[in-house]
C-alpha cells in the first residue's frame, strides 16, 4: 500500500503560461509544434506578448511536477508523494506553492533570493502545445539544499523516485545522489528522456545515469532522437525501447523502458520482449490540448506502480 512519503520526485518547478496563439506567433519566435526547448534572448519578449495578446491561463507546472501532482491526486493519500526544485521569492514563487500544497504535495522548494521563479510559455496551436521553458530560478537548484537533514529524510522515506531529464540541465549531482542512494537501498529510481535536445545536447549527463534508471520513459520523437544520437540507424520504437531496457545496468533489477506515441499504442520494453499497450482514442473535438499528457500518463503510471501494481 502507498504511505506517506512513498514517491519522491525532483525538477524544474515552472509556472506555465499557457494560451491558444496562432501560426504566425509559432514563425514569428521560431517555434515548432511538439517541442520542448530553453528560451534564448529572441525568446525572452514573448511572454509578455502572450500575457498582452492572447486569453492567458497560469499553472504551476515543470514536467516532474506535473507528473508528482497527478501521481498524488490518483493516491488520495495525503502527503504519499514529495517534490524538491527551485523556485524564486516572489509572487510566482508563493501561486506554486500555495497551488502545490493545495494539490497535498509535501514540496520543499529551495527558494533563491536572486531569481525569478521560472516559467513555461505554452502556446497552443489546433491542440498540439510547443514549449519555451525560462528556467530562471529553477536552474539554481543546489545539491546543498538536497543533503540538508530536513530533505535528505524525504530521499531516505521514500521508495520510489523519479525526475524528469530536464534536471540534468541543472543539478546532475542531485540525481546521482538520488540515484545512488536507491541502488544501495533496493529503491525503484525512474527517468524520464524529457525532450530531443536532451537526448542529443546532454548525452553525457543522461548516459552517467542511464545504467542507474530502473524505468525510462520517453515519446517516440525523443527515443528517435536517442538512437539517432548513439547510431543506432533505427527509426523502429519497438527496438530503441528494447535497446534502451538493454543498456547496462548498476543493480540487478531488469530495467523497463515506456514509450508513448500520441494515439499509437504505448511501446513497453522488458526483459528482451516488447509489448504493445493500445491508447483508447480521444475524439478530437474533446481534445483541450496536449499540454502536461505525457506528464500526465506517468503520474498515473506511478501511482499503481506505488501501489504494487508493477505486474498488472
Amino acid at each position: 500500500m502507498a504511505s506517506e512519503g512513498i514517491l519522491l520526485g525532483m525538477g524544474n518547478p515552472l509556472l506555465d503560461i499557457s494560451a491558444v496563439v496562432d501560426e504566425d506567433f509559432l514563425k514569428k519566435y521560431d517555434i515548432t509544434l511538439n517541442n520542448a526547448i530553453l528560451a534564448e534572448e529572441k525568446h525572452v519578449p514573448m511572454y509578455d506578448e502572450m500575457g498582452a495578446k492572447y486569453n492567458v491561463e497560469y499553472i504551476a507546472g515543470g514536467a516532474t511536477q506535473n507528473s508528482i501532482k497527478v501521481a498524488q491526486w490518483m493516491l488520495q493519500i495525503p502527503g504519499a508523494t514529495s517534490y524538491m526544485g527551485c523556485i524564486g521569492k516572489d509572487k510566482f514563487g508563493e501561486e506554486m506553492k500555495k497551488n502545490s500544497k493545495l494539490a497535498g504535495v509535501n514540496v520543499h522548494y529551495y527558494e533563491d533570493e536572486t531569481a525569478a521563479t521560472g516559467t513555461c510559455a505554452v502556446c497552443v496551436v489546433g491542440g498540439e502545445r510547443s514549449l519555451v521553458a525560462n528556467l530562471s530560478a529553477a536552474n539554481c537548484y543546489k545539491s546543498e539544499h538536497l543533503k540538508r537533514p530536513e530533505n535528505w529524510a524525504l530521499v531516505e522515506k521514500a521508495k520510489y523516485y523519479y525526475i524528469a531529464g530536464f534536471f540534468l540541465t541543472v543539478s546532475p549531482e542531485s540525481i546521482q545522489l538520488v540515484a545512488e542512494h536507491a541502488a544501495a537501498n533496493n529503491k525503484i529510481f525512474m527517468m524520464n528522456l524529457s525532450a530531443p535536445f536532451i537526448c542529443e545536447f546532454f548525452r553525457d549527463a543522461l548516459e552517467k545515469v542511464l545504467p542507474y534508471m530502473d524505468f525510462v520513459f520517453g515519446n517516440e520523437t525523443e527515443a528517435r532522437t536517442f538512437s539517432k544520437v548513439h547510431g543506432w540507424e533505427t527509426e523502429n520504437v519497438e527496438e530503441i525501447a528494447l535497446k534502451i531496457s538493454e543498456w547496462p545496468k548498476v543493480s540487478a533489477r531488469k530495467r523497463i523502458t515506456v514509450i508513448t506515441q500520441g494515439a499509437d499504442p504505448v511501446v513497453v520494453a522488458e526483459d528482451g520482449k516488447v509489448k504493445l499497450f493500445p491508447v483508447i482514442l480521444l475524439p478530437k473535438e474533446k481534445l483541450v490540448d496536449t499540454n502536461g499528457a505525457g506528464d500526465a500518463f506517468v503520474g498515473g503510471f506511478l501511482s499503481q506502480l506505488v501501489q504494487g501494481e508493477e505486474h498488472r
